[in-house]
């Protein structure tokens, strides 16, 4: 018997091992052949789809596009990614987009053992068993390889996946169980809707032959052939869509401007870099990170929602994806020491207990601690309870924006002040306040709280400015923590002799320099929450450090990303908005910044359609 899962957790694959081989005691069915199971991944799906010829016809900016029914243990796709790097020159900016979808994910324990069979697939699984994400239902997109292999992993229902995702597909791997043992992934349903992601040349190979799935594949669209199946087996299927040759899917040329160098806007101008893309990051401020992601020190942490909704998985994709994204930038500006985010009065407690039976989580993304366990964690007496978070930690905001900045492809102008975006020639003028133009191809508005004032459309956007002041505790007058602690205000460890804590929610403060009163805010808070902090003797106020920043925050408190509209739905050419992340931003960003460049370079999209809907900009227009 199969017990079910709390929201948002999957239920795992159940694994019975023959012979070093993983078995499903659901199906009744191997994951791969006895004989070789990468050599018939490599017969059936890389050679029927003729996937080394074309791996070789992408071009240097282009992406090929594979969708698969059955993740499984992952070896077709760490075949297709190792024949990638054998076709592809090694300096290029081509990317291989993997889609697949898993039902029943193997748990990672189970992962690395199967995967340990394959020597020769080593260090591509070693990467892979790095990134595994947390099984939670949903989608999960991996950056692997340095950017070069991008797996968009969905754990879920395949014809939920296939409505939801948005991509085309160059070649199908149907995969998963035998049909008689797993009826419901050859489901003419799922079949019609493979066909919605196909293109004129996309093909497809799968190990059966049996008759009811060629004839669907055929009254769908594919040229189906059978053809000399692998080993032992007979036959298998290999066709191809609407007749005809296959065709690559078209770069995007031309210069991107991206206006705001805060952390929205680096992590934005970043990845379209790394697709090939050439960038014009532009700021008013001297240098990038100056404004709301200029704090020396940023939490990253979200307040998950007791029911798990879409913007609850939103915010948890997020959570889960800026925790991989920052990992190869540790003891650079990332610093992965675990955050707790605590019970500090009744209220919340009420909301973490409910939080916990309605809700469950792996423990590698989060688990409730006591207060017993929240204090050994924190390093410091902590009086209560809270929830762990492993995997986050802290950030150095300001450093991360000025290293992000930093690329061969990305063009930085500061002190450029856009005051005017104007289309000219299907290109857009930007112009500052000196009066001086640049052009782009393409611009995205990513200025926080001053989008509003370049967006160069009638109607008034529903975004704001809060005003939030951070406190530096100096380490020799207080008893700091050795993680991030949150509750209604966040503490982070030391750093360079002091920690940032904050900050203040000031609806209606427009102060741009920090007060005493903001400092004093801080401190009786803190010391509300965490008196274990505080020493017999405090500073004054007036003798602490501080900074400012307004944070931009939309009507709804989600953020924006997306296609600039107008008041009447229509999309603006090739301008776009990336803003609205509250205080959230550097959870918020990485993600969103995926996202925005999958939709600008027209490549497969990492958020299903339910949760990028929650991200448009024409609901910042009031009805």
């Amino acid at each position: 018997m199969h017990s079910p899962c709390l929201p948002p957790a999957m239920e795992p694959a159940d694994l019975i091992w023959r012979d070093g081989v993983p078995e499903s005691t659901r199906f009744g069915d191997v994951y791969f052949s006895r004989d070789n199971g990468l050599a018939e991944t490599r017969y059936v799906f890389i050679g029927y789809n003729q996937l080394p010829e074309r791996f070789q016809q992408v071009p240097d900016t282009g992406h090929f596009v594979i969708a698969e029914t059955g993740f499984g243990t992952g070896l077709n796709f760490l075949a297709a990614w190792a024949e990638w790097l054998k076709q592809r020159p090694a300096d290029d900016n081509a990317i291989l987009h993997f889609v697949s979808v898993e039902r029943f994910p193997l748990r990672l324990q189970d992962l690395e053992k199967a995967l340990s069979y394959w020597s020769e697939l080593s260090p591509l699984a070693t990467e892979l068993i790095e990134h595994y994400p947390p099984l939670i239902k949903g989608t999960h997109r991996l950056v692997l390889a340095g950017g070069r292999v991008r797996l968009t992993l969905y754990f879920g229902d395949v014809l939920d996946a296939w409505k939801d995702l948005t991509f085309t597909a160059d070649a199908w791997f149907l995969d998963g169980f035998a049909p008689s043992l797993n009826p419901d992934m050859w489901l003419d349903d799922a079949i019609g809707l493979i066909t919605s992601h196909s293109k004129p040349g996309t093909t497809l190979a799968t190990f059966t032959a049996v008759g009811r799935v060629r004839r669907s594949l055929a009254e769908a669209g594919f040229e189906i052939a059978k053809v000399p199946g692998f080993g032992r087996k007979r036959e298998m299927l290999a066709g191809i869509y609407a007749a005809g040759n296959t065709t690559n899917q078209e770069a995007r040329t031309g210069t991107v401007a991206v206006i705001g160098a805060g952390i929205a806007g680096t992590l934005l101008a970043r990845n379209l870099a790394e697709r090939g893309v050439q960038v014009l990051l532009l700021d008013k401020a001297p240098h990038a990170g100056s404004a709301a992601s200029g704090n020396p020190q940023g939490a990253l942490y979200v307040k998950l929602g007791v029911e798990y909704n879409a913007q609850t998985e939103l915010a948890a994709t997020a959570l889960s994806f800026s925790q991989r994204f920052y990992r190869p930038w540790q003891n650079r500006f990332w610093h992965p020491t675990g955050l707790l985010q605590l019970a500090t009065d009744d209220q919340e407690a009420d909301r973490q207990r409910r939080f916990c039976e309605r809700n469950e989580y792996p423990d590698n993304l989060l688990e409730p601690v006591d207060a017993i366990r929240a204090s050994e964690l924190a390093g410091i007496p902590v009086d209560t309870g809270g929830l762990w978070f492993p995997g986050s930690g802290w950030l150095e905001p300001a450093k991360a924006c000025q290293q992000l900045a930093e690329h061969p492809l990305i063009e930085t102008r500061f002190s450029y002040q856009v005051v005017n975006l104007l289309p000219c020639n299907n290109q857009w003028c930007i112009r500052n306040h000196s009066g001086e133009d640049c052009r782009a191809d393409a611009v995205i508005i990513a200025g926080g709280h001053e989008s509003p004032a370049l967006v160069p459309v009638a109607g008034q956007l529903r975004l704001k400015a809060i005003r939030g002041q951070v406190t530096e505790l100096p380490e020799a007058d207080f008893n700091l923590p050795q993680t991030v602690i949150c509750g209604t205000k966040y503490l982070n460890p030391v750093h360079g002799g002091s920690a940032v804590t904050g900050a203040t929610f000031d609806l209606k403060d427009e102060t741009p320099y920090p007060t005493p009163a903001g400092h004093q805010e801080n401190l009786d808070e803190l010391n509300r929450i965490l008196p274990s902090v505080t020493k017999e003797s405090v500073p004054d106020p007036d003798q602490l450090q501080g900074r400012v920043a307004f944070r931009c925050t939309t009507h709804d408190y989600q953020p924006v990303a997306g296609h600039m509209r107008d008041t009447e739905g229509n999309h603006l050419n090739d301008l776009y908005l990336l803003t609205g992340l509250g205080s959230k931003g550097l959870v918020w960003a990485p993600l969103l910044a995926e996202y925005l460049a999958d939709v600008i370079s027209g490549q497969p999209h990492c958020l299903p359609a339910p949760l990028s809907k929650r991200l448009e900009t024409g609901r910042l227009y009031r009805t």
